[in-house]
């Protein structure tokens, strides 16, 4: 059975979409987490919980459309880099060569996790 142009289209658009939300996720992932180490008063931590809240929103969407592994994966992987990288320039924390090794391994295997399930997605679709 062959998918007509416009069904190609809606889950081209509703993946771009949810790869939009995979974006979004990760950024407030990155939102909360700086607010970890800035949160002082009960309003400040109010505002932590309420970007992990949407943080969450984000994630759940992002799932809708894309396989959970891979959502996970970039989300994780985005976090971890991210957080060493606001650790080194927001937080005066170091950063040498063993911290680079394991960023360039954890960025490796997001790549790879998504190739992966590419591969597996081109396999479901030449079944049907």
């Amino acid at each position: 059975m062959t998918e007509s142009q416009s069904e190609v289209k809606w889950r081209v658009l509703f993946v771009s979409k949810s790869w939009f939300y995979v974006g979004l996720t990760s950024l407030f992932e990155l939102f909360w987490i700086f607010g970890f180490n800035h949160a002082e008063t009960w309003w400040h931590w109010l505002i932590v919980v309420g970007l992990i809240i949407v943080d969450f929103q984000f994630l759940y969407k992002a799932c809708e459309g894309l396989p959970t592994g891979t959502v996970y994966a970039v989300f994780a992987g985005i976090g971890t880099v991210g957080t060493a990288l606001m650790d080194v320039f927001l937080f005066g924390g170091s950063l040498n060569a063993g911290k680079l090794l394991f960023i360039f391994i954890v960025v490796v295997g997001v790549i790879s996790l998504n190739i992966a399930d590419l591969k597996d997605e081109q396999k479901r679709k030449a079944v049907e």
